[in-house]
C-alpha cells in the first residue's frame, strides 16, 4: 500500500494508464485512508495531476536524454521517469537532486536493478542539461507542446477560435480550476450559510454568477468533510450550477432529469424549487442513481423519484409530461480537462462520431416528455461541435414542434453576460473567458 505523497501518485498513474481509471476518483480513494499529512496530500495531488497535464512537454525532455524511445520501457518505469521528470522541470520547491533520488526508490519498487540505473542516469542527466522547449512560433505544433495537447485538438481549436484563443484555452486547461461549492439553500439563505461554513473553519468568497455559488478560500480537510456531512454543501463547478439555471425549474413543477448521476444538479434544482414539485432523477445505471439517493438524503432533497430509465425512452414511460426536461448528456468530456487532464489523452477524434449519435437519440427520446409550452434543456461537458450545435441543429430540423428559446436574463441577476453565444438558443461556457470548466448548452420550447 503506498505510504508516501510519490507513492501515491506512481500508483494512481499506473492505474490512469492500465486500467483507463479516473486520476480523481483514485486520489481521492487514497487520501481518504488519511495517511498522509495535508502537505504530502498536496504533494501527491500536485505530482499526479501535473504529471499528466504535462505529460506532453515531460515526454519531449526526457527524449531529449533517452537513448532509446520511452515508449519501449516498461509502464511502471516510464512512469517513474515521467514523475521524475515533473519534479525536475515544474516544481522548484523540490531540489532536482531529491526528485533523483526520491525517483529511484520508485523504481526499486516496480523494476531491477538495471532499471533503476538507467532511471538514475536519465534523470541526473535531464537534471545537469534541462533541455528547453522550442519557443511558441504559433504554429499548432508548438502549441500542443508548450501546453502538452494533443495536436488533432489544437489544430480543431485553432480552425474554431483563432491561435491567441486556442492557446489561452490550452493554457487554462494547465491551471489547477478553483475550489468551487453550491452553498444547500435548503438549508437557509446563503449568507447565512456562508457564515456557518465561516464558522466551521471553511473561509470562501462569493461565486461572480451565483447566489448560492461560493469558492473556497482556505479550509482544513477536516472543515470541508464537517461542512459536507452537515449538508451545508456541495462540491460543484459554477459552470454545472449554471445549467441547472438554465432550466429555471419552479415550484410545484414536474421536471426530469434524463442523465441524472451524480445528482448534483438534480439537487440544484430541487433546491430552486424548495424540495416542492416532482424531479425524476433517471440513469441507466442503477448504483449511480444510489449514488443520487445518498447526495438526496445528505442535502434533504425530498421531491426526487428515482427511474432506472434509458433516457431514449422517456417519452414512452412520460409523454409530455414534463414542464422541464434536462439532457446533461454522456459526452467526450473535453470541456473538464482541468479536473482530468487523462482526458485529453484517451478521446480521439474518430469517437465524436459515435458520441453525437447517442446523444441525438438521447435528445430525441427526452423530447417526447416536454409538455407543449414546456422547456428542453441539452448541455455537455465538451466544446466540440459534433457533440454540441451539430446535435442541436439536427434536432431542430427533425423537430419542429421545438425551436431556440431566448437565453436573455441567464443567469438571473448578472451584471454582465458569462457565456459566450453560439447559434440560437445556444452558448458556450470557455475555461479561459468564464473561469468555469468548459460547457455547451442549448434552451429549446416546445411550441404550445
Amino acid at each position: 500500500m503506498p505510504r508516501t505523497s510519490r507513492e501515491v501518485a506512481l500508483e494512481v498513474l499506473r492505474r490512469v494508464d492500465a486500467d483507463g481509471a479516473w486520476s480523481g476518483v483514485l486520489l481521492r480513494r487514497a487520501l481518504d485512508r488519511g495517511e498522509l499529512s495535508a502537505p504530502d496530500e498536496a504533494l501527491a495531488t500536485d505530482l499526479t495531476l501535473g504529471t499528466l497535464r504535462h505529460r506532453a512537454e515531460v515526454d519531449w525532455a526526457l527524449a531529449q536524454v533517452l537513448r532509446r524511445p520511452l515508449e519501449t520501457l516498461p509502464p511502471a518505469v516510464r512512469t517513474v521517469l515521467r514523475l521524475g521528470a515533473y519534479q525536475i522541470l515544474f516544481l522548484d520547491r523540490v531540489p532536482a537532486a531529491a526528485a533523483c533520488s526520491e525517483s529511484v526508490e520508485l523504481a526499486k519498487r516496480v523494476g531491477h536493478p538495471g532499471t533503476v540505473r538507467l532511471v538514475n542516469a536519465v534523470l541526473r542527466r535531464l537534471a545537469d542539461l534541462r533541455p528547453r522547449v522550442p519557443e511558441d512560433d504559433g504554429s499548432a505544433e508548438r502549441i500542443a507542446l508548450r501546453t502538452s495537447h494533443p495536436l488533432w485538438l489544437v489544430r480543431r481549436w485553432i480552425d474554431r477560435f483563432g491561435v491567441e484563443e486556442a492557446r489561452e484555452l490550452c493554457e487554462a486547461n494547465n491551471r489547477t480550476p478553483p475550489s468551487a461549492i453550491r452553498l444547500n439553500t435548503l438549508r437557509g439563505e446563503p449568507e447565512r450559510l456562508a457564515g456557518l461554513l465561516e464558522e466551521a473553519g471553511v473561509a470562501t468568497r462569493p461565486s461572480a454568477f451565483l447566489p448560492e455559488g461560493r469558492r473556497i478560500v482556505a479550509a482544513s480537510r477536516e472543515a470541508r468533510e464537517a461542512a459536507y456531512r452537515a449538508g451545508l454543501c456541495t462540491p460543484q463547478d459554477e459552470g454545472a450550477m449554471l445549467v441547472a439555471r438554465l432550466v429555471a425549474p419552479r415550484p410545484g413543477e414536474t421536471v426530469i432529469d434524463a442523465c441524472a448521476a451524480p445528482g448534483g444538479k438534480t439537487t440544484h434544482m430541487a433546491a430552486l424549487m424548495e424540495n416542492t414539485g416532482r424531479i425524476v432523477a433517471c440513469d441507466v445505471v442503477p448504483w449511480k442513481l444510489e449514488v443520487v439517493e445518498r447526495q438526496c438524503e445528505r442535502l434533504g432533497v425530498t421531491n426526487v423519484e428515482l427511474r432506472v430509465l434509458d433516457a431514449a425512452h422517456l417519452g414512452d414511460e412520460y409523454p409530455e409530461a414534463a414542464d422541464r426536461v434536462l439532457v446533461d448528456a454522456p459526452c467526450s468530456g473535453l470541456g473538464v480537462v482541468r479536473r482530468r487532464p487523462e482526458i485529453k489523452w484517451r478521446v480521439r477524434p474518430e469517437q465524436l462520431g459515435a458520441l453525437a449519435a447517442r446523444q441525438r437519440r438521447i435528445l430525441g427520446g427526452a423530447a417526447r416528455a416536454v409538455r407543449p409550452g414546456g422547456l428542453l434543456v441539452y448541455s455537455v461537458c465538451t466544446l466540440e461541435p459534433e457533440e454540441g450545435q451539430e446535435v442541436i441543429a439536427r434536432f431542430l430540423d427533425e423537430h419542429p414542434e421545438f425551436a431556440p428559446d431566448s437565453l436573455e436574463g441567464w443567469p438571473p441577476g448578472a451584471a454582465e453576460p458569462v457565456a459566450v453565444p453560439g447559434p440560437p438558443g445556444t452558448a458556450y461556457l470557455l475555461p479561459h473567458r468564464c473561469g468555469t470548466d468548459g460547457f455547451f448548452v442549448a434552451a429549446l420550447r416546445r411550441v404550445a
